[in-house]
């Protein structure tokens, strides 16, 4: 039996929501004289640009690479929340604990 996965618009949709949302709610929360400060920087920049490739994806119809890019956002946020650089308590769009 063969098992088909498909990205969906509605998936997709989805999780441009979320990150988006995560996006909007980050914090970064080290002091900007901490090398940790660039970091968080880097993280956030990164973050930004994999959604803005997403969006652009999408909109090419691309959904297996828009959805490869969001996972990568969100992967730039998650890994920020849990390095300590960005404050997110939301456990519906950040990975922390």
């Amino acid at each position: 039996m063969e098992v088909v996965n498909i990205i969906t618009k509605e998936k997709l949709e989805k999780y441009f929501r979320i990150t988006e949302e995560a996006l909007k709610k980050l914090e970064i929360v080290v002091d900007e004289r901490s090398h940790l400060y660039v970091v968080a920087k880097d993280f956030l920049t990164m973050a930004r640009s994999y959604f803005q490739d997403a969006k652009y994806y999408y909109e090419k119809g691309d959904y297996v690479t828009a959805f490869a890019a969001l996972n990568y956002a969100h992967g730039f946020i998650d890994a920020g929340v849990r390095l300590g650089v960005f404050k997110g308590d939301d456990n519906r769009l950040f990975a922390f604990g």
